[in-house]
């Protein structure tokens, strides 16, 4: 119960760092530090991705739509 109680502090801790970057490599390379510690290599490349994916959807979201 421990573990699992500081799992859950740790995830929340770095989705709150990965709010606080601003360009999609940031937001990349937060989601593959944060997949590392959680999940080890293949955690670092689905952080990496979903990271990568956030990035974009947010830089598109700021973009007057025509």
């Amino acid at each position: 119960m421990r573990k699992s109680l500081s799992l859950i502090a740790l995830v929340g801790a770095l989705v709150t760092l990965g709010a606080c970057n601003t360009t999609t490599e940031e937001k990349a390379g937060a989601g593959a530090v944060g997949g590392a510690i959680v999940g080890g290599p293949v955690g670092a490349a689905v952080g990496g991705a979903a990271g990568a994916i956030a990035g974009h959807v947010q830089n598109d979201s700021e973009k007057p739509h025509v």
